[in-house]
């Protein structure tokens, strides 16, 4: 086996004689620029041995065949991203989205990757977690000059024998570009499929915004008191489902480039940890859990048997992670009765509504009579077929289902009868308090 210094130097003398540094391209070389759609159909070509990871409300990135060479053309734009459907905010992308759209590969192709810069700012990119030659590692000044605005540049590479979930993301105002949202996802898939092949695989980037009430553009001098938290930079209800057939082995990758650790959480089932952004784990070193930590600059990819039919939620368990636009510099008003005070800041403030009392749940629905501020969610949103289900940020749904005739959003899960918790009724108060009084009498030997 090639040692992974072999490896490179295999790969750039494979190259028939390419450099090995990033270089501008020539213009007639640079392929079209494709800004894929949201909704387009997810096509597999008929030659690939893979099963397209599914980037739930993002897309593929688009390439064309050049002598057996992949091209991509990524380009570094400012755009509009809605988070969920009442909030669009200002960000910095690739190809008109954030996260970019999605790179696939397999190991041992050869990848030609346009980088175009219509920021006014100068970049670069980095393909995180890939050993690939230094040259071509997007460091801005460090391995090569930075990209300045309106120029295209060339790197060009042999995907090494590694497989697994990476990033790309610049390497040049990170501050400003990576709190702008300017990140995607590089999977790289095994040439050789494992016999226990992923049915569904999705990926979902996590990151961390600053959005005050009332503005359209993140603020990237805020280091850790953000108020919006995204997967794949929407917020919930704005997040795509995750759909599943009873049985089906599921893959997810996590890549997190937001500041904050985030714990994701299932429920319903238990994953294992099959890798990370620097390899494989073996399945001896893998253990089942319901938690998995992401920390900040990594990836994770979990495996589950989707085996539990039913609507199950998969967050961050970070509280606030689940909440939308949330101040944290307000008194705490738990407790605390405020009405001879809410007629007197109701004489200067027509419309105010006292809330907080006894908790914050009234939050969602007082947004509905009580519209906060322009292009600001309400901190609690979502509604499901029970009533409101009172999240926001990172959360979405596993949909679990017996019988799919496709992947498409199955709407509710169909509980089946007598299946649901429900509310004590006075026919059950008799039962419960004969069982209560039953357990509290003394306990006599039967043979004494």
């Amino acid at each position: 086996m090639l040692s992974r210094r072999q490896f490179i130097a295999h790969g750039v003398a494979a190259g028939a004689g390419a450099a090995m540094l990033a270089r501008r391209a020539r213009a007639d070389e640079i392929p079209p620029i494709v800004r894929p759609k949201l909704n387009a159909p997810r096509a597999q070509r008929p030659d690939q041995t893979f099963a397209s990871v599914v980037t739930p409300n993002g897309v593929a990135m688009p390439f064309r065949m050049n002598d057996g060479v992949k091209e991509f053309h990524i380009v570094a734009e400012a755009i509009e991203c809605e988070f969920a459907p009442g909030m669009n905010v200002k960000c910095w992308g690739y190809n008109g989205l954030t996260p970019g759209p999605t790179i696939e590969c397999v190991q041992g192709d050869r990848v030609r990757l346009f980088v175009t810069n219509r920021l006014e700012e100068h970049t670069s990119i980095h393909w995180h977690g890939l050993f690939i030659p230094c040259g071509m590692d997007g460091v801005g000044g460090l391995t090569q000059p930075q990209i300045r605005p309106g120029e295209t540049w060339l790197y060009e590479f042999t995907i090494p024998e590694q497989h697994g979930t990476f990033m790309y993301h610049p390497h040049a105002d990170e501050m400003t570009q990576m709190a702008f949202g300017m990140m995607g996802f590089f999977i790289v898939h095994p040439k050789r499929q494992p016999s226990e092949s992923a049915n569904q695989d999705f990926a979902i980037m996590l990151h961390n915004w600053a959005v005050h009430p009332g503005t359209y553009r993140p603020d990237p001098a805020v280091m850790v008191d953000f108020n919006m938290w995204t997967f794949n930079s929407r917020v919930f209800p704005g997040t795509e489902h995750l759909v599943a057939r009873t049985g089906d082995r599921v893959r997810i990758r996590f890549g997190n480039l937001s500041m904050w650790n985030h714990p994701i959480h299932v429920h319903g089932h238990a994953w294992r940890v099959v890798a990370t952004d620097g390899g494989q784990i073996e399945p001896a070193g893998q253990w089942p859990e319901t938690t998995v930590l992401v920390p900040v600059g990594t990836t994770r990819d979990v495996e589950f048997i989707a085996d539990n039919p039913g609507d199950w939620a998969l967050h961050c368990h970070m509280s606030h992670h689940t909440m939308n636009a949330m101040a944290h510099n307000i008194a705490n008003t738990t407790g605390v009765d405020q009405t001879g005070l809410s007629d007197k800041i109701s004489a200067l403030l027509p419309g105010y509504m006292p809330m907080g009392r006894d908790g914050m749940a009234e939050m969602q629905d007082m947004a509905m009579h009580m519209p906060g501020p322009k292009n600001t969610l309400p901190m609690m949103m979502g509604e499901g077929q029970f009533g409101n289900i009172e999240m926001g940020g990172m959360f979405t749904v596993l949909k679990v289902r017996d019988d799919l005739a496709s992947y498409d959003d199955p709407g509710w899960y169909r509980f089946p009868e007598g299946s649901v918790a429900r509310r004590v009724t006075t026919s059950d108060v008799p039962h419960q308090r004969d069982q209560m009084l039953m357990d509290d009498m003394p306990k006599h030997n039967s043979g004494s």
